[in-house]
This record gives C-alpha cells, sequence and structure tokens, in this order.
C-alpha cells in the first residue's frame, strides 16, 4: 500500500509502497478514510521528535474499521471512527482519567502516537492499538471529520480550560486563524458569549474568519498598530483571555500586551517564541497555560458538536499522492483551513 513516510530529520516526506499491516491481539485496523496535515508534521520533518524514522505521518486521522485482532470486543467492522491521537500508556493516573495527552510515563514511550513515532493515517491502513483509542463518528462524514481529531480537539481543550473566564463582558482574542484557528473561532462562538477579536497577519485568513461569524478582525503584521486596535477593542480591562495558535515571538509579544489583569494567555502554537516575565508584565493575576492536545471525552464532545451542527472543519482534500505538494502549501501558508489527505 502507499504510505507518506518520515524517513530522516531535515528531508522531504517520501510516498513508498509498505506492506498492508495486520493486527495483533487488542489492536485494530482501521481503513483510513482521511489524515489531517498538521504544522506540527513539518516540525517532525524539519527538526525531529527524538524518534528514529522512518515512519508513516498522518496523527489526525478517520477511517472504518478493517480488521478485528484477538481479543477485541464492542466494535464491528464497517464502523465509521476517529483515532484519538496521543497514545500514551494506558496505566497511569492521567491515563486512566483518558486524559493520554498528559500521559506520565511519555518519556519512556518511545511512539507517542500515530504519525508521531507509531506509523499514522497517511496509507491506506493503520493500526491502532487498542480500542480505547477510537470514538465513534455516528454519521458525520469521515474524510471531512478528520481534523477534529486535533484541530478541533486542541483548541477546545485550551478553550474549556477557560471557560469560567469568558463571560458575556468578556474579551477573547484569537491570534492565527489557519488550521487551529479557524475552529478555535467555531468553538468560542457556539460555547461562550464573550465578544471575540480574531488576529492575523494574511487578510485572507481574516476574511476566512469573517466568514465563520467573527465581526472583529485585525491584521498583525505591524505588533504595535494592532495591539492599539485590540487595546481600543477591549477597553480598560483588556482581553480576559488571549490564544496564541502561533507561538512565534512576535504572537506571544502581542497577546502579552492585550492581556488585562486577572486573564488567561494561552499558547499552543509551536512557533519557537519565548514568554518572559516581569513584575505586571504579563499582568498581575494572569494565568499563563501551555495546554496540549485533548482527552477522549473532549474528542466525543468536539463530535458531538460537529453532529450538531454547531462546529465545522473547513478543509480542502487531495490524494495521498500529492502529500509532498500539501506540505509545501502548508509550509508557505496556501492552505484555507485544513488539509485532509485521501488514500
Amino acid at each position: 500500500m502507499k504510505a507518506v513516510r518520515y524517513i530522516e530529520t531535515g528531508r522531504p516526506p517520501e510516498i513508498v509502497d509498505i506492506p498492508k499491516p495486520e493486527p495483533g491481539p487488542g489492536q485494530i485496523r482501521i481503513r483510513v478514510a482521511g489524515a489531517g496535515v498538521c504544522h506540527s508534521d513539518l516540525h517532525v520533518l524539519d527538526e525531529g521528535i527524538g524518534v528514529a524514522g522512518p515512519f508513516t505521518l498522518g496523527h489526525e486521522n478517520t477511517g472504518w474499521i478493517d480488521a478485528l485482532g484477538q481479543g477485541v470486543e464492542g466494535w464491528r467492522e464497517g464502523d465509521p471512527v476517529a483515532v484519538y491521537g496521543p497514545w500514551g500508556c494506558g496505566r497511569c493516573h492521567t491515563c486512566q482519567q483518558s486524559a493520554e495527552n498528559y500521559c506520565e510515563n511519555h518519556a519512556s514511550i518511545p511512539t507517542f502516537g500515530g504519525g508521531l513515532g507509531s506509523d499514522g493515517g497517511m496509507a491506506e491502513y493503520m493500526i491502532v492499538p487498542s480500542p480505547r483509542l477510537l470514538v465513534p463518528l455516528g454519521k458525520l462524514d469521515p474524510v471531512s471529520a478528520a481534523p477534529l481529531s486535533d484541530a478541533a480537539l486542541t483548541p477546545y481543550h485550551a478553550i474549556k480550560a477557560a471557560l469560567p473566564l469568558l463571560t458575556p463582558e468578556a474579551s477573547v482574542v484569537v491570534v492565527g486563524i489557519g488550521g487551529l484557528g479557524h475552529m478555535a473561532v467555531q468553538l468560542l462562538q457556539a460555547l461562550t458569549p464573550a465578544r471575540l477579536i480574531a488576529g492575523d497577519i494574511d487578510d485572507s485568513k481574516l476574511a476566512h474568519a469573517r466568514e465563520l461569524g467573527v465581526k472583529h478582525t485585525v491584521n498583525t503584521r505591524d505588533g504595535k498598530a494592532a495591539a492599539e486596535e485590540i487595546a481600543a477593542f477591549t477597553g480598560a480591562r483588556g482581553a480576559t483571555v488571549a490564544l496564541d495558535f502561533v507561538g512565534a515571538q512576535a504572537t506571544m509579544d502581542l497577546c502579552k500586551q492585550v492581556v488585562g489583569r486577572a486573564s488567561r494567555l494561552t499558547v499552543v502554537g509551536l512557533g519557537g517564541g519565548t514568554l518572559a516575565y516581569a513584575a505586571n508584565s504579563p499582568p498581575y493575576g494572569c494565568e499563563v497555560s501551555i495546554p496540549y492536545w485533548g482527552s477522549r471525552p473532549e474528542l466525543m464532545e468536539v463530535i458531538a458538536l460537529a453532529q450538531e451542527g454547531r462546529i465545522r472543519a473547513d478543509v480542502e482534500v487531495f490524494p495521498l499522492e500529492q502529500a509532498v505538494d500539501v506540505y509545501d502549501r502548508l509550509r508557505h501558508g496556501r492552505i484555507r483551513g485544513r488539509a485532509v489527505l485521501k488514500p
């Protein structure tokens, strides 16, 4: 079967033929419907993750159960499913809470998930090591639902933690309206009454935010001007919550400038920035959060929101054979919403 493989750090992905995998005891084989193309994959390709290649990329996956390994119960061949992406030990305290994204033994697990050391979903088939890592999709289209398992789950996890602050008179700033950010603005509108402002350096991304119902947008290319514009919107209180889906120095600096006291600054993006602290900077009472992915119950909640039509991933679907070009488009900011590879 065809698969998109990470070979080694600094080398582009390659599309190669590998054997169709067979599920072992307790495992499940998925016939892949769609695999989301995540910006994190570029970090894997460019910087590595401490796990030697090769392995198949794709940590944002949906499909249909194709074969059940010995001892697997409660699932049937043909069931449409989303794959919960972070694969922990399954035994520690956080894993027992279905929060494998915060597995206590992550450092000793050489393959933290499909597409992140284990073979992922950018192939015709993939192996999921345990049925605990599956969530039913119901009647959702599996191809367009693929981004729910990361591009929606990750911002949902970050937003859910901030919900007590997101009251009707509060303001929330979302910086970066890409794969995760375009889901974040939908989630905020579905879950909270807070006043929302979306920021990005790309006017087409801001136009996308307005299409999704965001009334207030700001181009953040000029950080000083953007901070002034956001301050005019939020008033003396400042932003109650700032969500940085870029994580570059410029975006982190901007978020630090616009949050007010008793606020929350959440950095999700992996853009390489550093958040410096000094007295009252970030302001007093500001909580800084560095969330990672989300829990399996939260993925179930995200899927429920999608089933009710409250959120929808905006996807561009490409055949698996175009993976190398798709990664190049992603690198240069030429993907609207989320790219999905379809075997």
